[in-house]
């Protein structure tokens, strides 16, 4: 992998830098480099599948502590107006189960939906969702459901397998949430939530990568992008 300081510097005689110009796009965007993308994409899949591994391995007691510490931040980070629109997500391998924070929202009359994922490299549909609602399953079998309106949340809850002091996420690798993310007209708030072993020196952001605003882990206090 690249390291910051790693690149090649050879200057020509003279001392002057070379010229740029061939490492940028028709927008005048410098380019990322291929060979540093195909790194980090692989240093990524090794280091989701151990981040993985270490999160299936996590006591449910663990888990399910940690779960509502995270459910407690998040009714002190949300303040519910009347166009308030909560996407959360259905939890799969061993990812903080905020389903019952999902019904306790919907009860208090706060809109909540879940993610669609419709097609692999499209961003993600939300629909609303309400308990005992009828679900149906989209890629990977993940529930979601299946007679709720199409919405579009203010505020975006996501899972991560992994973040970094920057709360930069590292997801699944399929791209979906920063596709989505990146084609909102109006920013919602986004956060993502995951354990506290989930924290890594840096995932290596590349250019498509977008930050939470904030990551909570219920082990520590929320952090926030910027802070």
């Amino acid at each position: 992998m690249i390291s910051p300081g790693d690149e090649d510097t050879d200057d020509d005689a003279g001392g002057a830098p070379p010229c740029l110009l061939h490492e940028l796009d028709p927008q005048g965007v410098v380019r990322p480099d291929p060979r540093q993308t195909r790194d980090v994409t692989q240093w990524r899949k090794v280091e989701r599948e151990r981040l993985l591994g270490a999160r299936l391995g996590l006591l449910a007691d663990y888990r399910a502590e940690q779960t509502s510490a995270i459910a407690r931040d998040l009714h002190q980070l949300i303040v519910p107006a009347a166009d308030t629109v909560v996407s959360v997500y259905w939890p799969i391998k061993a990812e903080p189960d905020l389903r019952p924070w999902m019904q306790a929202m919907s009860e208090r009359g706060v809109r909540v939906a879940l993610p669609v994922a419709v097609a692999l490299g499209q961003p993600l549909m939300f629909r609303e969702w309400r308990p005992n609602a009828r679900l149906a399953r989209g890629l990977w079998k993940i529930p979601y459901p299946a007679d709720g309106a199409d919405v579009v949340p203010t505020v975006v809850i996501a899972p991560l397998v992994a973040f970094d002091k920057d709360c930069f996420r590292l997801g699944y690798g399929g791209g979906f949430f920063d596709r989505t993310l990146a084609g909102f007209d109006a920013a919602p708030l986004v956060i993502g939530v995951g354990y506290a072993g989930a924290l890594i020196p840096t995932i290596f952001p590349q250019p498509h990568d977008i930050p939470m605003d904030w990551i909570l882990t219920g082990a520590a206090p929320p952090l926030r992008r910027g802070v």
